[in-house]
C-alpha cells in the first residue's frame, strides 16, 4: 500500500444545535476541535414532521390562486 495516502482519523466533538456534545471519528479538523452544527435531526423540519411556511409569491401558488374556480368539478 502507499503510504500518507488516507487523511488522518482523530476524535472530534460534534454540538449539536441546542448545545448537547457528542464525541466521533473523523477526518475533520485536527483532534479535539468542536464542530458546531447549524441543522440537525433535533431541529430540521425533514426529521421533526413540522411543516414549513409555505411561501404564497411562488409561481405555483399563483397558477393555483389564478386558477382555483376550475376546480369545480
Amino acid at each position: 500500500m502507499k503510504k500518507n495516502v488516507h487523511p488522518n482519523l482523530h476524535p472530534i466533538k460534534v454540538q449539536m444545535t441546542d448545545g448537547t456534545e457528542f464525541e466521533t471519528m473523523s477526518t475533520w479538523g485536527k483532534e479535539g476541535d468542536v464542530m458546531k452544527l447549524d441543522i440537525d435531526p433535533k431541529s430540521h423540519p425533514a426529521w421533526t414532521g413540522v411543516t414549513q411556511k409555505l411561501q404564497d409569491k411562488g409561481r405555483v401558488s399563483k397558477f393555483n390562486k389564478r386558477f382555483a374556480n376550475l376546480k369545480k368539478a
